[in-house]
């Protein structure tokens, strides 16, 4: 049975959150802070809590804003419903039905006062007497007839029985339970037989009254069984830790008194034990610390030899399941070994390095300490009384590096396989590129409204898409950054530049720009460093070609991106120049050309200018001659005109000019 709709009402900052879609696996919630991420998660749990939660209470859960009018009103708590949820069954539940039910799903909820209600949806309706009363009256006359001799209103007529039999019945009365058994056992006794065809050539109205006289006992019964195998909504907001060190004589008699202590994490050190099928009171009985006088030594020799093998093969398990969600880093081959120690009563989780050295667990970073934690108590408890349970996580993973945020997710996908799951989360790494159809965003623009939580990816508030944003950004810039060879240019429209002339160089076979190369534009001069330094990092090649102006001077000599590409990496437009200009760019590469395309397609005479001034840069002439100059009106002009021309209608200097950076840039990244 899984849980496919949801709605919330009248619960601490939610309102009424309307109804709402839920997938199957693993259903994602967005949203800023205080939009009531956990106050949602909080609610569900209410529709069929774990041992231990706390109830409903209207002085705490009630919202604040509406307290008094619930107090002045006087209004039956028994009717402000709660939470609601909508449950699509399994083939095993399905199996359990009546055929008349197979169709169904069933609705729960749960009020203010902690009663609950259900349904089921898709079934037949329970009938009332004054529905089946007609049909009751038709059944005993045609039973009438059957019994030729019996008068009327003796006590052995079939009308005269039903008559006395419903005497006291209200019209309104539900036809369940005792009633139901009753005109059921009583048409039993009068029909041997069903009687003739009275409404259809393939159904006698007895097999009509009957069925509907039991469809309430069924839906009930239904109710019922399905009540009982409803997942259990457990919620993790506050993940247990495994410690380092157990005793296991006082974590035993703890765990036997039922008074396990959650400052001492006593929780999560039995949630590891029962993971690797071990058991405190067992291993600490095979402790042989004792008496020497009185010790079958090839006896406890065993004991001893018996619970380190457990250990070992429980440590070789962790280690497989832990190394399975903690990939090791592309850069960093080693592979987290976690070793389980006895030494008397004391039991001790350590990790062990790529050297051999062992440390405690708490001395590992918080993230890994966290995601050793998480692994065992989720895993246990998924196999053991949360088994086929609901999973509720809030901001789960938050210690973790993005990079691992992102293999984690892998791991709450292959927890959903098992249990159906909800986390809530900030975090862009935890929302996949593929999963933005799990993603349901929580809101809350007006706290008179409440939060929201909608099934479709919309928001009146932009910070509630942030995560989906930055996950998108995040994959779009990996596939741009697919690449073994890469070029950073300043800017885009020295992209469409480079594009355009390699294009017109190549079909005129003068010279070809690798393909094999990726362009990619950083927007300006001083984020080349970072596109570069992010390139490297993946082991991609990296050149850049960067302007002669003083951004790109001051770009070229940062120590990082000098470090990083080193000096034949770097390429400057004045170096492939013929003449010489002061602060370069891409745009002098094609002086000539550009000038002509100016006046021809956008009405920019500067021709004089250029003549007149041929050392200084073209883009500089053109922001003081043009008002309201665009470099992107210019670089599209040049690319439409490049579709109609061909190499040979650049000057000659520019188709040299042009070889000479293109054969560098090949060279550079070769």
């Amino acid at each position: 049975m899984k849980i496919i709709k949801a709605r919330v009402q009248n619960y601490r900052s939610i309102i009424d959150s309307e109804e709402f879609y839920i997938d199957n696996d693993k259903t994602i919630l967005v949203g800023p802070n205080e939009a009531g991420k956990t106050a949602f998660l909080q609610a569900i749990q209410h529709l069929n809590p774990p041992e231990g939660i706390k109830p409903l209470n209207p002085l705490r859960d009630f919202p604040r804003a509406h307290y008094n009018e619930l107090k002045v009103s006087k209004v039956d708590q028994s009717t402000i419903r709660v939470v609601e949820g909508e449950f699509e069954l399994s083939d095993d539940d399905r199996k359990e039905l009546d055929e008349s039910l197979k169709d169904v799903n069933y609705v729960l909820w749960r009020n203010l006062d902690n009663s609950t209600g259900h349904k089921l949806t898709n079934s037949p309706t329970k009938k009332r007497y004054k529905e089946l009363e007609n049909d009751l009256i038709k059944l005993a006359e045609y039973a009438e007839e059957l019994t030729s001799g019996v008068e009327e209103e003796s006590n052995q007529s079939p009308k005269y029985r039903l008559k006395m039999l419903t005497m006291e019945w209200d019209s309104s009365d539900m036809i369940e339970g005792e009633k139901a058994k009753a005109l059921a056992d009583f048409f039993d006794d009068i029909f041997l037989l069903p009687g003739e065809t009275l409404y259809s050539p393939k159904e006698t109205l007895y097999d009509i009254v009957i069925r509907k006289i039991e469809i309430s006992d069924k839906i009930n019964k239904a109710l019922d069984l399905l009540r009982k195998r409803v997942p259990v909504f457990v919620l993790f907001s506050n993940y247990f830790r495994v410690r380092p060190l157990i005793h296991l004589k006082q974590l035993a008699t703890r765990d036997a008194d039922g008074h396990l202590d959650s400052n001492l994490n006593d929780y999560g050190n039995v949630c590891l034990l029962k993971l690797l099928g071990l058991n405190a009171k067992k291993l600490s009985e095979m402790d042989v610390s004792v008496d020497p006088s009185t010790v079958d030594w090839e006896a406890n020799r065993d004991k001893l030899d018996e619970r380190q093998y457990l250990l070992n093969a429980a440590g070789v398990r962790l280690t497989t399941e832990i190394n399975n969600i903690w990939q090791p880093d592309k850069n960093n081959k080693e592979e987290v070994k976690l070793r389980i120690r006895a030494d008397g009563q004391y039991l001790k989780v350590v990790v062990e390095d790529d050297l051999g050295v062992e440390v405690e667990l708490n001395q590992r970073s918080e993230g890994f300490q966290w995601l050793v934690s998480f692994f065992v108590v989720f895993f246990a408890e998924a196999q053991e009384k949360h088994k086929n349970a609901i999973l509720l996580l809030d901001e789960p993973g938050l210690s973790l590096h993005a990079l691992k945020q992102r293999e984690f997710r892998k791991t709450l996908t292959s927890l959903a396989e098992r249990n159906q799951i909800f986390y809530t989360t900030h975090s862009p790494f935890l929302v996949g590129p593929d999963e933005l159809d799990l993603v349901r965003v929580v809101e809350m623009r007006d706290r008179k409204k409440g939060t929201k939580v909608h099934t479709s990816i919309t928001a009146k508030d932009p910070a509630s898409l942030l995560p989906l944003q930055e996950a998108l950004g995040y994959d779009l810039a990996q596939t741009l950054f697919s690449k073994e060879q890469n070029l950073v240019l300043e800017g885009l429209t020295d992209y469409w530049y480079l594009e355009a002339v390699s294009q017109l160089l190549r079909d005129s076979n003068d010279v070809d720009l690798n393909e094999k190369i990726a362009l990619v534009p950083a927007n300006a001069a001083s984020k080349v460093v970072y596109f570069a330094t992010i390139l490297h990092s993946q082991g991609f090649k990296v050149a850049a070609l960067l302007d002669s102006d003083s951004a790109g001077d001051q770009a070229a000599k940062q120590d990082t991106l000098v470090h990083t590409l080193g000096n034949r990496r770097i390429l400057r437009t004045k170096d492939y120049l013929l003449d010489e200009v002061k602060a370069a760019g891409v745009e002098d590469l094609l002086r000539d050309t550009l000038t002509k395309i100016a006046k021809s397609e956008l009405d920019w005479d500067v021709t004089e200018a250029v003549s007149n001034q041929p050392n200084r840069a073209l883009s500089s002439i053109f922001k003081v001659e043009v008002e309201n100059f665009s470099k992107c009106k210019l670089a599209k002009a040049f690319i439409r005109w490049s579709r109609d021309n061909t190499a040979e209608d650049l000057s000659q200097r520019e188709r040299d000019q042009w070889k000479k950076l293109i054969a560098a840039v090949n060279s550079a990244l070769k």
